[in-house]
C-alpha cells in the first residue's frame, strides 16, 4: 500500500509540465553564423524568389555604401531598416527583391592607393590598384552585411566599377546628352586644392573657420555721375564706396561692385574723404573705422547703377552692378565686391552684365597658387597672401578696419581642409535647360518631389528646398578612378562632334567588355578615322555622385530588370538624412532627366547614431559602437532589435548600456516564445487542434486578440513604423501573455487531463498565437524567429522566412457574450486584484496568490460582468476563492484603484491542495487522496475530468 509521500511524489507525473528543445538562452553569437550558413546552403534568396513568382512586385533599391573600410553601425543600422522592409514585404505576400550595390570609384579609393603605393603611378596602373581595392572592401564589407542577417542576392550585387554598371553610366549620360540637359562652360564651383578636383555639394561640409574680415575702400572714378547720383552738382572732397569682405585673397580678382536696388544709401562726410555706405550702418560702420563723420546726402541704389570705382592697387575699374543678393546685416557695409571666377552670384551678376569668359580673371591655380604673373602675389599659395594683401590694401590707403573672426565655411569632407568656389570649365548638367516637353529639368525635378511619399513628412520641403534653389550641376572631375565622360571636342570650335550620341554608344560597348580602360586607351583614330586629327579627345570622369545616381537605370532595367510598367521606378529609397544633398538628389536629377520622372515612389529617412548623450561617435571620445563588437558579444538580433526599437526619424542612441537593455527586451520575447513551445508539449495539430468556435473561451479571446495585434502589425510594418512593431510585440508578451492568459492558464495546461477540451483547447491557441508570432518579428528578429518556427510542432516548411502572415487567427464574434470588450474589462479587473495581491504579500499576509481569497465589492454593472465567470473567476484571479459582494457592504480596509471595485485580501486557512496548489475546503476529504482537493482528483488519469467553460 502507498504512503502519502509515495502518492505525493506520483502525482507530479499526472501534470502537463511543460517541456521543449527550445533553450532558454539564445546563445546569439554562437548559433547566428550557423543560420546564416544554412540560409546560403539551401539557396533563402532564391527559394524566396520562386516562391513569390508572379505576386505583386515590390521594389527597395539599395543606395551603394561606398567600398572603404569596415562596416560602421551606421551602415548596420541602414541594411537593417532595408532588411526588415524587405521581409516585412515578403511576409505581406509582395514579390520584393533586394539587390545589394556598391559605389566603387571616387577621390578616397584612389587616394587610399596613392597613400599605398605612391602618388606618381601610371594611370592605367591607379586603376588596377583601385579595382582591386574596391573589390577587397566590398568582400569584407557583405561579409558583415550577411552576418547581420540581411537577405539579399549577395551572389550578384551590383558595383559601380563592374564594367555593365560602367556601361550603362555612359549610357545613361548619353541619353541626358541626347535630351539636351549637358553642356560645357566656365562656372565657379567648389574646388579642394588637397584633390585637385571639383566637388560635389554633398562633398561639402562646413566647419569653423578663423578669417580675416576687412573693410576696403575703393575709390570713385566717376565722380561726377556720383555726384548727381545723390543730387550734388559737384563732389567737394575725393570719395570711396566701402566694401566688407572675409576673402582677402579674391580682391586682386574684383572685377565689380554690388548694391541692392532698393537699399537707401549715404554719403559721408568722414574729414579727409567722402565714403558711401548703407544708410543703415553708417553708425556700425564708423565706430568700425574709427572715425566720425556726417551724411550729406543719400540716394536708392537703383540710381548707382554702372558708376566705376577704381581698384584698390590695380589699374581697372569695378563698376556697380545691382544686385538683390547684397544684405545688410551689422558688421557689413551693405556693398559687396565681385570676385566672378570665386562666387556663384558674383559670376552670374557678371555674365548678366555681358562679361565675357576670358574677361573674367583666374589667378588661381588648381593647387590654391596665384599665378606666376600676378602682380605683388605670384606664386604665393591664396591662404599665406591673405596678410599680404591687407598690408598692400593698408599702404595704399585702402584699409579701413581689419578684425579676425571666426565663422563657419566650406570644407572638404575628406580632407577637411578649406575649399573655395573657382571658374573652371567642367561639363554642367542645366537646372534650367528645357526639355523637350517644354519643362526644364529643375520643374521636372519639382513635379517629381510632389508625387513622392517622404518618411518622415518633413524630408519633402528639405528636398524640394535643395532643388529649387541648387545651381548647375557640375558633373565632371579631373581624377584617374572613375567613369570617363567620352566626348571629342574640336580643337577649332570646341563643339561635341556631330555624332556624339553614337560614338558614346560605341564607348560603352568597348567598356561593357573592358571597363572603363577601354576610353582611357582608346586611340581616337579606332573611332573617328581620319578626323581624329581635328578632335581632343575629354580625359575628364564623371561626379561619383553621377554613378550612384544613374544605377536606376541599368540596376533595375538591365541585369537586375525589376522596372515597373511605367519605367525603372523604384518603390522606395531609404538613406541616412544626408542623401538629401547626395543620392536621393542626384537620383532624383537623373531619373527626371532620363525618363521624365523620380526614379522613386517613397523616400525614407533615418537620422545618424549617437552615444546615449547625444554625442557623435569618435575614437577619441571612446563612444564607438561597432557592430562587429555587438554581433560577438550579444548577437545580430540584439542589434536588429535596437534598430526596430529607435525612432529613426531622429538621432539614434546607441551604447552599451542601452543594448543591454535591448537584450532584456530579447529575452521577454525568447522567454514569452519558450513558454508557448513548452506548453505545446505532445501537442500534434492534425490531430488535436481544436476549432475556433469550440475553444474555451478565453482561448478565443487571446487568438481574436492576436488577430487584432496581427492587423495592426501589418499596418505598422507597411507605414514603416518599426517602434510600433517593437511596442507592441513586447506589449503583447508582457501584458497580454505574461500579464494575463499565461498566467491563468497554467492551471489548466498543468493539471487537466492531457486529452482534455480544457488542455487541447487551451494548446491550441497557443499554437494559433506562436505561428503568428514567429512572423511577427521574423523581419527583425530572423535569427530568432527561424528558430521558434522549428520548435513549433506540426508539419514545417523550410524556413519562416518563406511563410507570409499566419492565416489562423479567428476573430470574436462582434455580439459575443464575452467579447473584446468584455475581457478588456476582466483584464483591468485583474491587474487591479494583482496589486492587492502583491501589496498583502509585501506585507507578509501571504506568500503567493493561491494562498488567499479575495473578495470583490462591485458595482451593479461589473458584478453582472463577473458574475458570468461563476466559479471559474478564482481561475483568473489566480486565488484559492473569489466572492463577489455588493460595492455598498465593502469594509473599511477594502480598497482598489479601479471604479466601481474594491478588493479585501485575506490568507486562506484551508489545506494546499499538493497537485493544484490551491488551498480548498475539500482537500483531505478524499482518503485515497488525502493531499488533494477533489477538482484535482477528478483531473487524474483515471478520473472523468474537469469541465472548463471559461477560463
Amino acid at each position: 500500500m502507498l504512503t502519502t509521500a509515495d502518492r505525493t511524489m506520483d502525482y507530479k507525473h499526472t501534470l502537463n509540465l511543460p517541456e521543449t528543445d527550445f533553450p532558454m538562452r539564445g546563445m546569439l553569437p554562437k548559433q547566428e553564423p550557423g543560420r546564416v550558413s544554412r540560409w546560403q546552403d539551401m539557396n533563402l534568396y532564391q527559394r524566396l524568389r520562386e516562391a513569390r513568382a508572379g505576386a505583386p512586385l515590390f521594389v527597395l533599391h539599395d543606395g551603394p555604401p561606398y567600398a572603404n573600410g569596415s562596416i560602421h553601425i551606421g551602415h548596420a543600422v541602414n541594411k537593417i531598416l532595408k532588411d526588415i522592409i524587405v521581409k516585412s514585404k515578403n511576409l505581406a505576400g509582395f514579390d520584393a527583391p533586394y539587390v545589394p550595390g556598391w559605389d566603387c570609384h571616387g577621390l578616397p579609393i584612389e587616394h587610399k592607393v596613392e597613400t599605398t603605393h605612391g602618388k606618381h603611378l601610371a594611370p592605367q596602373k591607379a586603376r588596377e590598384l583601385c579595382r582591386e581595392y574596391a573589390g577587397a572592401q566590398v568582400e569584407t564589407q557583405l561579409a558583415d552585411f550577411v552576418r547581420l542577417g540581411i537577405i539579399g542576392d549577395w551572389n550578384h550585387p551590383y558595383r559601380t566599377m563592374d564594367y555593365a554598371n560602367e556601361a550603362g553610366e555612359i549610357r545613361a549620360l548619353a541619353d541626358m546628352v541626347e535630351a539636351g540637359y549637358v553642356f560645357k562652360g566656365l562656372k565657379p564651383v567648389n574646388w579642394c586644392f588637397d584633390c585637385g578636383s571639383a566637388l560635389a555639394e554633398a562633398e561639402v561640409e562646413y566647419q569653423d573657420k578663423k578669417s580675416d574680415a576687412i573693410d576696403v575702400a575703393f575709390p570713385v572714378e566717376d565722380a561726377d555721375k556720383l555726384a548727381a547720383a545723390f543730387g550734388l552738382s559737384e563732389l567737394p572732397k575725393p570719395a570711396a564706396v566701402v566694401i566688407w569682405t572675409t576673402t582677402p585673397w579674391t580682391i586682386p580678382a574684383n572685377q565689380a561692385l554690388n548694391v541692392h536696388p532698393e537699399f537707401t544709401y549715404a554719403l559721408v562726410d568722414t574729414g579727409e574723404r567722402l565714403l558711401l555706405l548703407a544708410e543703415e550702418l553708417v553708425e556700425s560702420c564708423l565706430e568700425r573705422f574709427g572715425l566720425e563723420g556726417e551724411v550729406i546726402a543719400t540716394t536708392q541704389g537703383e540710381k548707382l547703377d554702372l558708376i566705376n570705382f577704381r581698384h584698390p592697387f590695380y589699374e581697372r575699374l569695378s563698376p556697380v552692378y545691382l544686385a538683390d543678393y547684397v544684405e545688410s546685416e551689422v558688421g557689413s557695409t551693405g556693398i559687396v565686391h565681385s570676385a566672378p571666377s570665386y562666387g556663384l552670384d558674383d559670376f552670374n551678376t557678371c555674365r548678366a552684365h555681358d562679361m565675357s569668359f576670358d574677361d573674367m580673371l583666374n589667378p588661381v591655380q588648381g593647387n590654391g597658387v596665384y599665378v606666376d604673373d600676378l602682380p605683388s602675389f605670384g606664386g604665393q599659395m591664396i591662404w599665406k597672401a591673405n596678410p599680404n594683401i591687407i598690408e598692400k590694401l593698408a599702404e595704399v590707403g585702402a584699409l579701413m578696419a581689419h578684425k579676425p573672426i571666426v565663422h563657419s565655411y566650406m570644407h572638404c569632407w575628406r580632407h577637411k581642409t578649406p575649399v573655395i568656389y573657382r571658374a573652371t570649365a567642367q561639363w554642367f548638367v542645366g537646372m534650367d535647360i528645357q526639355g523637350k516637353d517644354g519643362k526644364t529639368l529643375r520643374e521636372r525635378a519639382l513635379e517629381g518631389i510632389e508625387a513622392t511619399q517622404f518618411t518622415p513628412a518633413w524630408g519633402q520641403a528639405r528636398l524640394h528646398s535643395m532643388i529649387a534653389n541648387r545651381p548647375d550641376w557640375c558633373i565632371s572631375r579631373q581624377r584617374n578612378w572613375g567613369v570617363p565622360i567620352p566626348f571629342f571636342l574640336h580643337k577649332q570650335t570646341g563643339e561635341l562632334h556631330p555624332r556624339t550620341i553614337e560614338l558614346m554608344e560605341e564607348v560603352a560597348k568597348r567598356v561593357e567588355e573592358q571597363g572603363i580602360d577601354a576610353w582611357f586607351n582608346l586611340d581616337a583614330f579606332d573611332l573617328l578615322g581620319a578626323e581624329a586629327a581635328d578632335y581632343d579627345k575629354v580625359t575628364d570622369t564623371l561626379d561619383v555622385w553621377f554613378d550612384s545616381g544613374t544605377t536606376h537605370r541599368h540596376v533595375l532595367r538591365g541585369s537586375h530588370p525589376h522596372g515597373h510598367e511605367s519605367g525603372p521606378r523604384a518603390d522606395l529609397y531609404l538613406e541616412g538624412s544626408d542623401q538629401h544633398r547626395g543620392w536621393f538628389h542626384s537620383s532624383l536629377l537623373t531619373g527626371s532627366a532620363i525618363d521624365g520622372h523620380a526614379p522613386y515612389r517613397q523616400l525614407l529617412t533615418h537620422g545618424f547614431t549617437v552615444d546615449s548623450q547625444g554625442r557623435k561617435q569618435s575614437k577619441s571620445l571612446g563612444n564607438v559602437v561597432a557592430p562587429q563588437s555587438v554581433m560577438d558579444k550579444l548577437g545580430a538580433d540584439i542589434l536588429r532589435l535596437w534598430v526596430a526599437s529607435t525612432d529613426y526619424s531622429n538621432e539614434m542612441a546607441v551604447s552599451d548600456e542601452i543594448l543591454k537593455r535591448t537584450a532584456d527586451v530579447y529575452r521577454r520575447i525568447r522567454n514569452t516564445s519558450r513558454f508557448l513551445l513548452g506548453n505545446l508539449n505532445g501537442f500534434d495539430p492534425a490531430r488535436d487542434m481544436v476549432a475556433f468556435e469550440d475553444m474555451i473561451a478565453l482561448d478565443r479571446w487571446v487568438v481574436d486578440r492576436a488577430l487584432q495585434l496581427q492587423e495592426r502589425i501589418q499596418k505598422a510594418y507597411d507605414e514603416y513604423r518599426f517602434l510600433d512593431v517593437y511596442q507592441q510585440v513586447h506589449t503583447f508578451c508582457a501584458r497580454d501573455l505574461g500579464g494575463f492568459y499565461l498566467d491563468i492558464i497554467k492551471d489548466r495546461q498543468y493539471t487537466t487531463q492531457p486529452d482534455s477540451l480544457a488542455r487541447r483547447s487551451c494548446q491550441s491557441a497557443l499554437y494559433h498565437v506562436v505561428e503568428a508570432l514567429s512572423r511577427w518579428v521574423a523581419p527583425i528578429l530572423s535569427f530568432t524567429a527561424e528558430e521558434i518556427y522549428e520548435h513549433i510542432p506540426g508539419e514545417r516548411g523550410d524556413s519562416v522566412l518563406l511563410e507570409t502572415y499566419y492565416t489562423g487567427l479567428k476573430p470574436l464574434d462582434a455580439d459575443a457574450e464575452m467579447g473584446r470588450e468584455y475581457w478588456e474589462a476582466v483584464l483591468e479587473v485583474k491587474q487591479a486584484v494583482n496589486k492587492r495581491l502583491e501589496e498583502a504579500r509585501s506585507e507578509g499576509a501571504i506568500k503567493g496568490s493561491l494562498d488567499s481569497e479575495v473578495t470583490l465589492y462591485v458595482s451593479d454593472e461589473l458584478n453582472a460582468l463577473l458574475s458570468r465567470l461563476g466559479d471559474e473567476l478564482r481561475f483568473v484571479l489566480i486565488t484559492s476563492e473569489a466572492t463577489l459582494k455588493p460595492l455598498a457592504d465593502a469594509e473599511a480596509s477594502a480598497y482598489s484603484e479601479l471604479e466601481g471595485l474594491k478588493v479585501a485580501v485575506v490568507a486562506s486557512t484551508f489545506d494546499k491542495c499538493e497537485r493544484s496548489w490551491e488551498r480548498r475546503p475539500d482537500v483531505g476529504t478524499h482518503p485515497e487522496h488525502p493531499t488533494l482537493c477533489e477538482r484535482s482528483i477528478l483531473n487524474l488519469p483515471d478520473g472523468p475530468g474537469e469541465v472548463r467553460r471559461y477560463a
